[in-house]
């Protein structure tokens, strides 16, 4: 009997895990493969976004017409954290005679070396890998040969390479990612999951275009957050929110009992009301957030992780052009530090070269970062 273990958050679950499921079907002849969602993954600091039993109900609506996959609750129902050695281990011991596999995207493969006590996982196990847009390099076969003393089986199929962070985006902003099953699209609108009650509101106080700019930046910053340290939730608040207030006028009912700061440039007085709406209308009461709107568009000194995600976000995603913005967003990939003082080196150059003055705040911003990258 040849058993496969396939785990995962499944924050959601999409159509690339059942492309996987029936490519490793086919190529390993299984008889039998149980997916299993993760209780708490050790790897997410900050939590899934949908809770175990949500996870397992999008699971089995999922693989709904496999009759030979099993979705198991095993990691839901367990205290602490998910270590995948402990449910290999009882993997095991239940399918002692079985031929037993544990699927994992090749991407995983490079991490799969900090995994606590993988020599534990290949002791009962083979791992069967899935290409997930790119060719895994023989470099790291003969690396994980030498490490374990043990081979890889890969499974010749490459999927699209699909990011569940960016289907939350998606569905925050109240799009239909293509990647999901139509079934599991309707039970996460029914549910309401993977969204906030400020999100919906607070775009319909924007004009399309700029709904759409705001979507595209809270894209660019949930696909860096994690790498900067930064909450995935906290990201893609502050995006959406971001230009909340740029199309409000200042005699608006809306903005009763905001006082502007004394001199502030006509197109930087959005990030203002922005922090304004954000708390008053839209009931945001993380300062750290608040301080991302208040500050996206001039920068300021002591800018937190999730203020330069979304100020580099805002100024450079896909839809922005302009000389020398391929250059930052490489630098935004690499080291987030150095694009804000390349950012910031830039914008002030543009004002001065324009003949207008560059925002206080923006000045101080420009010397505190320098400082900060002095030595890089």
């Amino acid at each position: 009997m040849k058993i496969a273990l396939f785990g995962g958050s499944f924050d959601p679950v999409h159509l690339e895990h059942l492309h996987y499921v029936l490519a490793a079907q086919k190529a390993l002849g299984l008889d039998r493969l149980i997916v299993m969602p993760a209780g708490r993954a050790p790897h997410k600091a900050w939590g899934a976004s949908a809770n175990g039993e949500v996870r397992l109900a999008m699971c089995r609506i999922a693989f709904r017409d496999l009759p030979w996959v099993t979705v198991s609750d095993f990691e839901i129902r367990a205290e602490g954290t998910s270590y995948s050695y402990l449910t290999c281990r009882e993997f095991a011991q239940r399918y002692p005679d079985a031929e037993r596999y544990f699927l994992v995207g090749s991407d995983m493969l490079e991490d799969f070396f900090t995994w606590k006590n993988p020599d534990d996982i290949l002791a009962n196990v083979t791992l069967a890998a899935c290409g997930r847009g790119n060719a895994v390099p023989e470099t790291l076969r003969a690396r994980f040969r030498e490490r374990f003393g043990k081979d890889f089986v890969m499974i010749p199929f490459t999927g699209d390479a699909v990011a569940s962070r960016l289907l939350r985006v998606d569905l925050a902003f109240g799009k239909r990612p293509a990647g999901l099953d139509g079934q599991v699209y309707r039970y996460i609108k029914e549910h309401m999951l993977y969204t906030h009650p400020a999100i919906e509101p607070a775009l319909a106080l924007e004009k399309e275009a700029r709904r759409e700019h705001s979507y595209r930046v809270a894209r660019m910053a949930v696909a860096r957050a994690a790498s900067v340290g930064v909450s995935e939730e906290k990201a893609l608040l502050a995006s959406a929110l971001h230009d909340c207030g740029k199309y409000v006028p200042p005699d608006s009912p809306l903005l009763e009992g905001f006082t502007p700061p004394e001199n502030v440039p006509a197109p930087v007085m959005h990030q203002f009301t922005g922090a304004f709406l954000a708390q008053k209308l839209f009931q945001i009461e993380d300062e750290e957030i608040l301080d991302a709107i208040r500050y996206h568009t001039s920068g300021k000194a002591d800018m937190t992780k999730l203020g330069m995600l979304v100020y580099l976000a805002d100024m450079l995603e896909e839809g922005r052009d302009f000389p020398g913005v391929q250059e930052l967003r490489a630098w935004f990939w690499k080291d987030l530090d150095v694009c804000f003082y390349h950012a910031l080196r830039q914008q002030n150059a543009y004002l001065k070269g324009e003949g207008k003055p560059v925002y206080p705040l923006t000045k101080e911003a420009y010397h505190w970062i320098k400082g900060i990258v002095k030595d890089k």
